[in-house]
This record gives C-alpha cells, structure tokens and sequence, in this order.
C-alpha cells in the first residue's frame, strides 16, 4: 500500500508534535522538518507541503516560493498566525490555500483532504489484509465476517498504522518503538512485545498463532499485503 506522504515545515515544537502525530494516526506519512533550509535540502517526493509561515531563518513565504518553482504539481498549504488579508492575498500567490492559526486538527485533515482532491492525489482509503477491512481516514477497522468494528487503543492503532505503512518488511521493535513512542528504545523494554499482544487479541483469528502480524523469530514483526 502506497501512503500519502506530506512535508510538514513547522519550528513549534508543541504544535509540530500535536500535528505530526494527529496526521500519522489517520494514515499519512509525515515527514516534519523545523526549518526552511532544512525543507530546502529535502528532496520532497510528497504528494503535500504544509508550511508554516513563522521560520527561523528563511520565512515560510521565500521557502513556499521556491518549493512551488521546484515542485509546481504539488500542493502547498501554508499555516499562520498572520491572519490580515495582505499576508493572506501574499501566500496564496504560490500556496493553494492558507489556514490561519489556531486552527482544529479535524480542519487541517479536511483542508488536506480538499487539496489532495483536487489534483487527484487522495488514495483510496479501504484496504483489506485477511478479514479485516480498514479505512485509514476514518481510522477504523472492520471485521468483514460480522461487519463489526475492532477498537484499537490510540497506542494500539499507531502501531498497526506503522505496520500498514511499511508492507511486507520486518520491523524490530526498536523501531517500532521508537517511530511510535518518539523516544529512543531501552534494552529489555518490553512495551512493544505487550502492545502487539494487545493488537492480536483484537485482530486475529486464533491470536496464539497469528496470521496477519506475524513474528519473524531473532527479527520482529511483518505484515504482509
């Protein structure tokens, strides 16, 4: 499965996590970077650009214009605090929209979802691995048999949602923990190995052996597609 894959440039490091990790548990793969040199350097083969404006060093506006003249299919969402009509009328020049701060997430999933839309780069949101059936948008997971609704913790379904977006390879849960918690994983940290187990009792058939996250002894962890 192929994930929508957004840049995401924003230096507020409690807005950055808040958005990054709200993105990532609806199914986007988001790549976050904290300044505009850095978004300059980064070779963005993504289907979006969230940017804000409020940069240290390079502004969100030279940073957003010089995307736009290297990647002019892609769509550029330009995110400020900067709410006046001439700061508005400036970033839509090259953005495709702009979303003044502060905003829901529930809004920036739906502004990213218009923009993707639009230039017909929103993925098909139902995937389906054995008899579950999953709708990554809408964050939920259906039993195909009985039609009824599997309910993953917040914890439980991100790690699923890391599984979903890297198919087919084995994962350590080093870096499972470590995409997921964002903290560096301790030797002998069993959180991992307890969470799956958790998910498995949701997800499988017979969860004692499993047939959809399946453990690859002295490895990890693979779920194939």
């Amino acid at each position: 499965m192929s994930m929508t894959r957004i840049l995401y440039i924003e230096d507020d490091e409690d807005i950055g996590k808040l958005c990054g990790e709200d993105l990532t548990e609806r199914g986007y793969l988001v790549h976050w970077l904290k300044s505009g040199e850095e978004a300059l350097s980064f070779d963005a083969n993504v289907e979006i650009i969230i940017l804000d404006v409020m940069l240290p060093g390079l502004d969100g506006f030279t940073v957003g214009q010089r995307l736009k003249q290297r990647y002019p299919h892609t769509p550029i969402l330009m995110l400020s605090a900067r709410s006046s009509v001439d700061d508005k009328l400036h970033g839509l020049q090259f953005a495709d929209d702009y979303l003044t701060k502060p905003f829901h997430p529930d809004e920036l999933a739906a502004r990213i979802e218009v923009l993707l839309r639009r230039t017909g780069q929103i993925m098909e949101s139902d995937l389906e691995i054995a008899h579950l059936k999953i709708n990554i948008h809408q964050n939920q997971i259906l039993d195909r048999r009985t039609n009824q609704e599997i309910l993953l913790t917040g914890k439980q379904f991100r790690i699923f949602m890391y599984f979903l977006r890297h198919p087919n390879q084995i994962l350590s849960k080093e870096q499972i923990f470590e995409a997921v918690w964002g903290e560096e994983f301790i030797v002998g940290d069993k959180s991992v190995m307890v969470h799956i187990r958790h998910i498995r009792e949701k997800i499988e058939e017979r969860p004692g052996s499993p047939k959809i996250i399946e453990t690859i002894r002295g490895l990890g962890y693979r779920v194939r597609q």
